[in-house]
């Protein structure tokens, strides 16, 4: 996909308060960040930050954390929460892969991966969000009771996904390639690309594992 550059997004977002800077100093220190002891929350790759700012706003009592690694869409979201100010939401503009330089081993109560980059490549498999390696990365921020949850209409991506979480061990809890029509729809919260793509009738497929 080809992202149109938006002038001047990184400077937007060098001197935007809810973006957190020097994030790798920040490991361990997120609660202190947020000024409370809630569940820290976080979406990888959340785009223009619809879905995790309808989180934040639904669940105030829960801390979330929006990483996205491309300016010109993060931009969107940084200025929808300069708007809205919602005291539970902060941005990190980074690569999926320092995520266990950002966290500590216990520090994320849950991550939300919503219609990642499928790397169709055979040899960019390492580089998907639902890679075994990924996985692996997951596992060691995660608390003991967290878990992942996985939303895509790429049924390709989604039985690779499937795969690689039987391949690392991690447990399955729920399962559907048709979320929409399913019985967990019910408070199902949707992303842009998830209106977009099911109000074309292509059916949502959603996994919700843990190690």
């Amino acid at each position: 996909m080809r992202l149109r550059n938006v002038k001047g997004s990184r400077e937007t977002i060098a001197q935007n308060e809810y973006v957190i800077h020097d994030e790798t100093t920040r490991k361990g220190t997120w609660k202190e960040i947020f000024g409370n002891d809630n569940p820290i929350h976080i979406e990888i790759g959340m785009g223009k930050g619809r879905f995790i700012m309808d989180m934040a706003r639904l669940h105030p009592e829960i801390n979330y954390v929006g990483i996205e690694k491309y300016s010109s869409v993060l931009v969107r979201a940084i200025e929808k929460q300069t708007e809205e100010a919602l005291p539970n939401v902060k941005f990190i503009r980074m690569e999926a892969e320092g995520i266990e330089e950002v966290f500590a081993p216990g520090e994320v109560g849950y991550i939300y991966l919503n219609f990642s980059d499928p790397w169709p490549k055979d040899r960019h498999a390492k580089r998907r969000l639902t890679s075994r390696q990924f996985l692996a990365r997951y596992g060691n921020i995660l608390a003991a009771d967290g878990g992942v949850t996985f939303k895509t209409d790429n049924r390709d991506l989604f039985d690779f996904s499937v795969e690689e979480i039987e391949a690392a061990g991690w447990k399955k809890d729920i399962v559907t390639y048709d979320l929409h029509h399913s019985a967990y729809a019910e408070g199902n919260v949707m992303t842009e690309y998830e209106e977009r793509f099911s109000s074309m009738g292509n059916p949502i497929c959603m996994v919700k594992t843990h190690p």
